[in-house]
């Protein structure tokens, strides 16, 4: 059993700080893991979480890797569970780093495109739980599920007094072995920000070169994306990204946001396949409940959908009968159908070719007619 707070030591100077599962019956918050390494005399800190618990863990975390002299804070995207203590990047610009003294206000990053979402989280999920009205009971409407979410991450701060985005700073085109990316590098090198934007639309992953951590953060939330901005191409895509690099020893340790593990070799590159063929698995299953048919019950849809899941083991991080449900959306749009109106229990429907093929040609005048 581990508890929100706990210390995987992965080197002398790398740790991961383990966050904890969403528990919304209890009202406990889901935390992100964060990673905190020193790259020369630079701190890096990998997402903050959220709540004052895990904010003390970070702050202890900072002395167990060695002396450092400034501070670097990266937000792998905007969800609240990874999000609401970036403020103390203003508290680590004014800190004496482990004996080598401050070195100024601290820099913070965060993607351009979930700056929207940090700023109005509430406006992000009702979006999200719109979606699904039709497909699964919710305890409440929409707006009133959303405002309850939110309330659940306190203290939210997500920026500081040096927040900027990565897309202020000129793009790269980076390349690890075999594997090109586009991204951001940070402390000479050390230190590659990645763009991903699969689990959500400003989504980035993390490469600590000098001790070989790959940070996944949420790509590898389960099989399928949840959030109404996930891309189901980009998760599978950087899955298969990350799992070449591990092949070809570029990688040799893979963390993520949520599953409280340090997976190493062999055993990474099975988990990321892992999750690639339950990709697979799970879209055969969406495609055979749809079937032929061009209209589908959304609600008898996500009910059989969800059994295949449970049956499967597959529910990713934080599983519970609204996730399923957001899944069991992208899955549908995924496979071309959208619903027929706006109205909550409209059928979802592939559109109709025939009806959208251009008219014939006229046939040819006969001779001799005008």
């Amino acid at each position: 059993m581990t508890a929100l707070g706990d210390v995987i030591e992965i080197d002398d100077r790398t740790v991961l700080v383990l966050g904890q599962e969403l528990d919304v019956e209890h009202d406990q918050p889901d935390v992100a893991n964060a990673l905190v390494h020193r790259a020369g005399e630079t701190l890096v800190l990998v997402d903050t979480g959220v709540t004052t618990e895990f904010r003390g863990a970070l702050r202890e975390a900072t002395a167990l890797v060695g002396p450092w002299s400034r501070a670097l804070v990266l937000t792998t995207h905007g969800h609240l569970d990874h999000v609401g203590n970036n403020d103390l990047a203003d508290e680590l610009g004014d800190a004496e780093g482990g004996g080598g003294g401050g070195g100024g206000p601290a820099e913070h990053y965060v993607p351009a495109l979930d700056v929207d979402q940090m700023l109005d989280p509430a406006a992000y999920w009702v979006r999200s739980f719109e979606r699904i009205a039709g497909l699964a009971p919710l305890p409440a409407p929409p707006v009133l599920v959303a405002r309850e979410v939110v309330s659940l991450f306190q203290p939210m701060r997500p920026f500081c007094a040096t927040t900027r985005t990565y897309e202020e700073r000129p793009p790269e085109q980076i390349r690890i072995g075999p594997v090109r990316f586009t991204g951001w590098t940070f402390a000479d090198g050390a230190v590659r920000v990645l763009r991903s934007q699969g689990h959500c639309a400003g989504h980035v992953i993390v490469h600590l070169r000098d001790c070989g951590v790959l940070h996944l953060s949420d790509e590898g939330n389960g099989p399928c994306g949840a959030m109404a901005d996930a891309d189901q191409l980009k998760i599978q895509t950087v899955l298969g990204a990350v799992a070449l690099l591990f092949e070809a020893g570029e990688a040799e340790l893979l963390t993520d946001g949520h599953t409280f593990a340090v997976r190493s070799g062999a055993e990474a590159r099975s988990y990321l396949e892992g999750l690639l063929e339950q990709a697979a698995v799970l879209r055969e299953i969406a495609l055979g409940l749809t079937g032929e048919s061009r209209q589908v019950r959304p609600g008898e849809f996500t009910a059989r959908y969800a059994e295949a899941v449970a049956e499967l083991g597959v529910g990713g991080a934080n599983p519970n009968a609204m996730f399923t449900a957001m899944t069991a959306a992208n899955q549908l749009r995924e496979l071309g159908l959208r619903p027929e109106s706006g109205d909550i229990d409209a059928l979802w429907s592939r559109p109709a070719l025939a009806n959208l093929a251009p008219p014939p040609p006229p046939l040819p005048a006969p001779p001799g007619s005008i």
